[in-house]
């Protein structure tokens, strides 16, 4: 005869929001509505990465041939609605 085990831990009476991060009680998910400034620093945490490699991104992208080129491109763009001006 086969009996279920039980879970090796308690579960938490507590879990997360995916969105926010926030602490919801289980059984109270649609209740929660995400803190617009929460939502916000979750988001922001989670891209940290992401940000923290851009200015070095930028700068990579920028040496390149193409990034170069639109470099160029911007500046003449610039230069013609000056002079349209």
């Amino acid at each position: 005869m086969y009996r279920a085990m039980p879970p090796p831990f308690p579960l938490p009476a507590h879990m997360p929001c995916p969105e926010c991060g926030a602490s919801v009680a289980r059984g109270r998910e649609d209740d929660h509505v995400c803190e617009e400034e929460r939502l916000l620093r979750y988001r922001m945490i989670q891209l940290r990465e992401e940000i923290a490699r851009f200015d070095d991104d930028l700068a990579a992208y920028l040496s390149s041939q193409r990034g170069r080129f639109d470099v160029w491109y911007a500046a003449r763009e610039r230069s013609k609605r000056r002079d349209q001006a």
